[in-house]
């Protein structure tokens, strides 16, 4: 049985992504605010730093309106350019012009001569003990050598250190404005998004082990409903019901999906789940498959097993494909809403849940702790990508301006509540579905050979391997994704 499509169908028409779908600004980085950033020391660290409020010099509610401006730009996608933020008095200033050429001296002289992955790391320690200055110089040095269109070790420095100006500076002016919102997918258009599932072979199979299992599950059912809390743009569906078509059992069975619309998710700017949702039907109509499909306009957490409208008879799946990690858990409430969901879930009895997840610790890291993990894990990531996509494709610049930028600068610039991009590592989601009551599902032999078949076509550099009832699948030596099954 094959799992693979190479391309995303919506209706009966297949599609392709073209790198004239997107708008990019080359002078990005070039045409940020260069200015040396300036800031009183004791009101910005105090607000990451201080063990006890009794400490903090600067007002909390403030610093905390600023990290929520800056999430709000990040993930505004409603303008193809981005405003640049406006900072009040109590904030970090930006020096004048005549501050921003500033003359070299002995220890900025130093900095010049470091390699930019070190000078990334100093200026990090500088920010963390408050030495601002020399992290504005630092920042201003490194914006000179690094590029977006540079190899892999320049991209990903570039970002890096736009992240350390972004929480330097508190609200990122001037960050944003190249990194335009997700787009609907129409017949010659696929989200950025949708191209970094297609090109990078990690987050592709990740969706193609999940389907896996969720097709297994279908053999001996006739009633099948799959509950998705992030359908995204429904690309795993269109390759799923195509596989559906192609088996006895798909043409036998009636498949209800029921996706959850988030008031945050990407989707409701664009049309919700409903234009999702057609998309699908008018697919399984083609295909002669016997199909229905729910949209649940609520907040993940607030989703209770009446509002799932579950039958008599239907054999329950749940997918959670790079969700989990955005439901907020112990380190940040008290309430857990991460254990709070799962076990909801396994309330529910489910035949199956699939669990898709990045391999990083982003969680509950201190602030160097994360961003070395940052540093390292997205590294991996760029430099994958040289091995699909040429340096100067419109596609890849996109991919990582407009993915994989947003979550490095969440993971760097950003604390508490307005800290969203909060992964944990498979040992962690081991531990967590073991709490709430799930037992781990063996991987299928079947979908095991085809992956590791299908996966070597793209570089030999990438690799996965069975672990612990996962599958983890990585580049080189560093695991990126980890896909897993469970049971109650």
């Amino acid at each position: 049985m094959s799992l693979v499509r190479s391309s995303a169908f919506f209706g009966n028409q297949e599609l392709a992504y073209t790198s004239e779908s997107y708008s990019y600004e080359p002078n990005y980085l070039l045409d940020s605010p260069s200015d040396e950033l300036t800031a009183d020391k004791s009101s910005f660290i105090s607000s990451f730093n201080s063990p006890s409020p009794v400490n903090i010099d600067c007002n909390e509610d403030k610093v905390r309106l600023k990290l929520q401006e800056l999430e709000e730009v990040l993930f505004d996608d409603n303008s193809q350019i981005l405003p640049f933020m406006e900072i009040d008095d109590d904030s970090p200033k930006q020096s004048s012009s005549a501050d921003s050429n500033f003359s070299v001296t002995n220890n900025e002289s130093s900095f010049t001569n470091l390699p930019p992955k070190t000078l990334l790391f100093q200026c990090a320690t500088a920010i963390q003990n408050g030495n601002l200055d020399e992290a504005s110089k630092m920042i201003n040095i490194l914006r000179q050598r690094v590029s977006i269109m540079g190899e892999p070790s320049e991209r990903i420095a570039a970002y890096m250190v736009e992240a350390l100006a972004a929480r330097l500076s508190i609200s990122g002016k001037g960050l944003y404005k190249a990194l335009k919102c997700k787009e609907q997918p129409s017949s010659d258009r696929l989200s950025a998004m949708q191209v970094l599932f297609e090109v990078c072979p990690c987050f592709r199979f990740g969706f193609m082990a999940a389907n896996g299992m969720i097709l297994e599950a279908f053999k001996d059912e006739n009633r099948v409903h799959i509950v998705d809390f992030d359908i995204n743009q429904g690309s795993q569906y269109y390759t799923l019901l195509q596989t559906l078509a192609k088996t006895q059992f798909g043409k036998r069975a009636h498949l209800k999906l029921t996706g959850v619309d988030d008031p945050e998710s990407v989707q409701r700017p664009v049309g919700g789940l409903r234009v999702i949702g057609q998309r699908l039907e008018q697919l399984a109509k083609d295909f002669n498959l016997s199909f229905e499909f729910r949209a649940l306009s609520s907040d993940t957490s607030l989703v209770s097993p009446l509002m799932l409208d579950r039958q008599p008879g239907e054999a329950l799946i749940v997918n959670f494909a790079f969700q989990l990690h955005h439901m907020p858990d112990e380190s940040v409430s008290t309430v857990n809403l991460r254990d709070q969901l799962l076990r909801m879930v396994k309330s529910l009895g489910p035949k199956l849940v699939t669990v898709v997840e990045q391999d990083v610790n982003t969680n509950t890291a201190p602030f160097l702790t994360r961003f070395s993990e940052a540093y390292n894990y997205y590294s991996a990531v760029f430099e994958s990508l040289e091995a699909t996509l040429k340096r100067d494709s419109q596609d890849r610049m996109n991919v990582e301006k407009q993915c994989l930028a947003r979550d490095i600068i969440n993971v760097v610039a950003c604390e508490g509540e307005e800290r969203i991009e909060r992964y944990e590592v498979a040992g962690k989601w081991r531990a967590r579905m073991s709490m709430a009551g799930f037992r781990a599902c063996p991987i299928s032999r079947d979908v095991k050979d085809e992956i590791k078949q299908l996966i070597k076509l793209y570089s030999e550099r990438f690799n996965v391997k069975e672990e612990t009832g996962g599958l983890h699948f990585g580049w080189e030596d560093k695991v990126l994704i980890v896909s897993s099954a469970w049971t109650v």
